[in-house]
């Protein structure tokens, strides 16, 4: 095993303790295999915690940070004087003889300086440069400021965009609202169109279907006042309700077939004085009561608008009037004035 090298023996100030006193004499020491006491037992590497674990820029930046200040304050701090024994000295090699250090001690050192710039300006980029940044703890601030206010922006223009965006959603969906309302209302429109027309088609056809039948059918008198309704209450009559509908005229004024049909009964029929029955195709039977006269006979055919006979004041009355009724088929009367409005005809 090769042995250290021992010191070169030099007269010491100091003594054991660095105080002062007796010189102290330097002696070879040989590490052997006895004198190194072997570790024994496991030996554990603990994980380094704390910047390791933390994001890389956050870890580039605080050392980027920690270096800069560093050199900023090494700059700022005025030299320290170090000085060495001359028995120390003396017995240094020469500088200019140490590989790759010779080379700064050359004459020409002071043409060919180490850098141009001093160790504060290491990493400022050119454009931080022509900005006036000299300091690399300042340009690393100016770094982290910029890069915060980018990073503020880029959070506003998001919180912009996604405010528009629920702004656009907004106004989208009061579009569609307005456009759906628009098209309810349009549709309402249409139906309400549609219903109106199907019931002015409707009120068309009925009107045509009346005037065909007025064309058909006609009133039983042309000048006349209605003084007693069908169902009238009154002790005027044996029932006690009116069975007709009654036309007050001028005597002897004509009374006229209602529709086309043939003469069942003609002549004094008690309380109704004289009586006509005219018998419709249907087999609807239309009386005629009170009359002065009588125009037609039995089994005679009719038109309508013909005359049947004259209005008079014959069998129970109180005055000049032609008492009509309505009866079907079966002989169940109807209230005149009703059955004349289905034809048509407005009483």
């Amino acid at each position: 095993m090769a042995s250290n090298k021992p010191a070169p023996e030099a007269p010491s100030p100091f003594t054991a303790d660095g105080i002062g006193g007796p010189e102290r004499t330097w002696e070879e020491w040989n590490p052997t295999a006895e004198s190194i006491r072997p570790v024994r037992g496991k030996h554990r590497v603990a994980k380094q915690r704390g910047l390791a674990r933390s994001s890389t820029v956050l870890g580039v930046g605080v050392i980027a940070a920690v270096g800069a200040g560093g050199m900023a304050t090494a700059q700022s701090k005025p030299p320290v004087s170090i000085s060495l024994p001359d028995s120390i000295a003396d017995n240094l090699p020469d500088a200019k003889s140490l590989p790759g250090v010779g080379a700064f001690m050359s004459e020409d050192a002071e043409a060919a300086p180490l850098a141009a710039a001093p160790i504060t300006s290491a990493g400022i980029t050119s454009a931080e440069a022509e900005q006036g940044t000299t300091d690399a703890g300042e340009a690393l601030r100016a770094r982290i400021l910029q890069q915060a206010e980018q990073q503020q922006a880029s959070a506003d223009a998001e919180a912009k965009a996604a405010e528009e965006k629920a702004a656009a959603e907004k106004a989208a969906d009061e579009a569609k609202k307005q456009q759906d309302e628009a098209e309810a209302k349009a549709k309402a429109k249409i139906a309400a169109e549609k219903k109106a027309a199907k019931e002015a088609a409707e009120k068309k056809a009925e009107e045509e279907r009346l005037a065909k039948l007025r064309a058909s059918y006609t009133l039983p008198a042309s000048s006349y006042t209605i003084t007693s309704t069908y169902g009238q209450s009154g002790a005027m009559w044996s029932s006690g309700q009116h069975t007709g509908l009654d036309f007050a005229g001028a005597a002897g004024s004509p009374l006229k077939a209602v529709h086309s049909g043939t003469i069942t009964s003609a002549g004094w029929s008690g309380s109704y004085g004289y009586r006509t029955v005219l018998q419709l195709d249907d087999g609807t039977e239309v009386w005629y009561a009170h009359q002065s006269s009588i125009d037609v006979s039995v089994g005679q055919k009719v038109s309508t608008g013909e005359t049947i006979g004259r209005m008079g004041a014959t069998g129970n009355v109180t005055g000049v009037h032609l008492h009509l009724e309505v009866h079907t088929a079966g002989g169940s009367a109807l209230n005149p004035m009703a059955w004349l409005n289905s034809k048509g005809l407005n009483v």
